[in-house]
């Protein structure tokens, strides 16, 4: 691992309107993680979440006929305030890390997540675009 690798860091964030509580929720949800952790066309068929500090989840992305699994440990649950998790894909290096802070704002809640450590900066800007298309996604949940 270069320098460079390590040091690749994305972040991206959006105001919100909901309470961060019911943004924070959402993250730990697997009824709910299905309905907005799906970038673009992409679908999630199955997700799981064993919410606690330690705890893992899997979220399987499906892009047409082809199951990707994502799976992570969570490392820190400060509800409503921050999440952190190891974000392990075939698209990211498996000491990826992504925080999650959310943050009462005009107009609702200032969601900001920054991941950190990839292997190349194509991988991270591919994951700029997944991860503004899943808070996009989150943006328009309702209830």
């Amino acid at each position: 691992m270069t320098a460079t690798e390590k040091d690749l860091t994305l972040t991206v964030e959006r105001v919100i309107d909901a309470t961060p509580e019911r943004l924070f929720d959402a993250w730990l949800d697997p009824d709910t993680m299905k309905r907005f952790i799906c970038p673009g066309e992409t679908v999630v068929p199955r997700a799981s979440s064993d919410a606690v500090e330690g705890g893992r989840f899997e979220i399987i992305m499906r892009n047409g006929d082809k199951d990707l699994p994502h799976t992570g440990t969570y490392r820190e649950i400060d509800r409503p305030n921050r999440l952190v998790f190891t974000w392990e894909s075939h698209a990211s290096r498996d000491d990826s890390e992504v925080t999650i802070t959310f943050t009462p704002a005009p107009g609702g809640t200032r969601v900001q997540l920054t991941q950190v450590r990839f292997v190349s900066e194509e991988q991270r800007e591919g994951h700029r675009w997944g991860w503004t298309s899943i808070l996009e996604k989150l943006s328009q949940l309702d209830g």
